[in-house]
């Protein structure tokens, strides 16, 4: 069995409370046994350990041991759970007869023996993740005798989400202010900006575990396809919500399907792409006849945690079952094998100039336009975001190609890494997926973050440019020879569906 949760814990050069001293119910043990029984309170501090509560605060447990104290708070039924690992463990792991592959741990790095792990380093350390949950969702508790947290990360991270809407928005500096959690706090903050919760009335605690519940089912050990992805991908989002065209014409209901989708369109991301899934015989494959496995799959664990948090279980069943279907197209949308489908619709409508937002069909297109731009935006980001992103997906592709490499399986495009430099995957990344798309991108919307977007976009092609020899050495004979090298891989990924970054 696996016991979910982190505890917070309170600094050893903290003094421990006076009201933590004088706790109703505890259960203690210490060197003498003389401290037993019904102590006088000032002997409390002379314990080596104590598990206790308070009756004015029955959701705190608080434990003391060697001069430190630690408090666990459970917020709601779902942070604090005891999962089977067994129960859980054939759904990720492929069918292929001669693979075990788990890929919960498929990217994840051996600990030495007799080390602490990490994570249960970070579990044990990371005292503000539950109280940062409590105050910037629910506000801080009025008159609160607890000042023994730390209050800079809090307001570090209350003001970044002040400026969500900057495309220069650090999601990475975000997530550590947040310890990990940015995809909860970031879609939470803007469902409430928008107005959403209250509009559609939705309960606010159910919408936080659906969050938490959707984070928790992203894969960490991803380098790439990750909750930090997902939160990425949501901030996009609503930079793009924001644009003028978008602003004035979709409803309530298109933003909340747009957020939903940027925040779950990869959920239960494997860390593998959907070619090898299929050669590895993996069960999804089957289950979806070998078609947007990856994207039917994110779409229907969306669906089953809505319907297991009961988020929209107040709305007429006929109104819930739309908001999954308008939710699932959005997600399929994002299947990057069928990139060139959305483009030349999308390049149709621009040229005939026919897109009519006051149409339902054509603003549910924008939001699938909008949600493909914010997937793949990241070479449209400044330099020092973008070159972190795709340090990831590289690391992730290559991953991959180790694994076939071990287990003998042809390599997937782009996934060699003796074949491919981190510099050759982007510029061919960026030549034949991201400027075609954030083009027409700029054509329907002519505004300073689009020229913004291809401003970074420019810019960062080249830097990669300076880092590959070929590219470098080809520029002033001409580009003809390397385009035709890099357009091989970028083609045949593309066709494939092996670089949906």
């Amino acid at each position: 069995m696996e016991l979910c949760y982190q505890l917070p814990v309170l600094p050893l050069d903290r003094p421990v409370p006076k009201h933590v001293l004088s706790r109703r119910g505890a259960i203690s043990f210490s060197s003498s046994s003389s401290l037993f029984g019904a102590p006088d309170p000032r002997q409390l501090s002379q314990r080596r350990g104590a598990i206790s509560y308070d009756s004015s605060d029955q959701t705190a447990l608080y434990i003391r041991m060697l001069g430190a104290c630690v408090i666990f708070k459970q917020l709601f039924s779902r942070d604090v759970r005891v999962r089977s690992q067994v129960g859980f463990e054939p759904e990720r792991r492929g069918s292929h007869p001669y693979l075990g592959i788990d890929f919960r741990t498929l990217h994840s790095r051996a600990e030495s023996a007799g080390s602490i792990p990490v994570r249960r380093i970070q579990r044990l350390f990371s005292f503000q993740r539950h109280l940062l949950s409590s105050r910037l969702l629910r506000g801080p508790p009025h008159l609160n005798p607890l000042h023994i947290l730390d209050e800079d990360y809090c307001g570090q991270a209350k003001c970044m989400l002040e400026k969500v809407g900057s495309w220069n928005f650090n999601i990475f500096l975000f997530d550590r202010l947040t310890n990990g959690n940015s995809l909860v706090y970031l879609t939470f903050n803007l469902l409430n900006q928008y107005g959403l919760i209250e509009l559609f009335q939705l309960d606010m605690v159910k919408v936080r575990r659906f969050l938490v519940l959707v984070q928790e089912d992203y894969h960490n050990q991803n380098p790439y396809h990750n909750a930090v992805h997902a939160a990425d991908v949501t901030q996009a989002m609503h930079c793009y919500l924001r644009e003028p065209k978008l602003a004035q014409s979709l409803t309530s209901c298109d933003i909340l399907l747009g957020l939903l989708a940027a925040a779950t369109h990869d959920l239960d991301h494997p860390g593998v792409n959907q070619p090898f899934l299929i050669k590895t015989n993996h069960y999804l494959a089957a289950l979806y006849q070998n078609t947007s496995v990856l994207e039917n799959h994110h779409w229907r664990s969306a669906v089953g945690l809505l319907r297991e948090t009961e988020v929209f279980s107040h709305l007429p069943t006929e109104d819930s079952l739309s908001i999954e279907r308008q939710l699932g197209s959005l997600i399929l949308a994002t299947d990057i094998s069928r990139q060139n489908e959305y483009l030349s619709r999308f390049r149709t409508h621009l040229d005939e100039d026919d897109l009519c937002l006051g149409n339902a069909s054509h603003r549910h297109f924008i939001l699938q336009m909008a949600l493909k731009c914010a997937d793949i935006c990241n070479p449209c980001r400044p330099w020092e975001l973008s070159k972190q992103w795709s340090e990831k997906v590289t690391e992730e592709f290559f991953h991959q190609g180790d694994i076939e490499k071990k287990h003998k399986l042809e390599v997937s495009p782009l996934c060699d890494s003796e074949a491919n430099t981190i510099a050759s995957v982007q510029i061919g990344f960026m030549t034949y997926v991201v400027e075609p798309l954030f083009a027409e991108w700029a054509r329907f919307s002519d505004t300073r973050l689009s020229q913004t977007m291809l401003g970074h976009l420019g810019l960062n092609k080249a830097s990669w440019s300076a880092m590959e020899p070929e590219a470098s050495g080809s520029s002033e004979e001409g580009e003809s020879e390397p385009a035709q090298v890099t357009e091989e891989p970028s083609s045949r990924a593309l066709s494939q569906g092996s670089q949906k970054s």
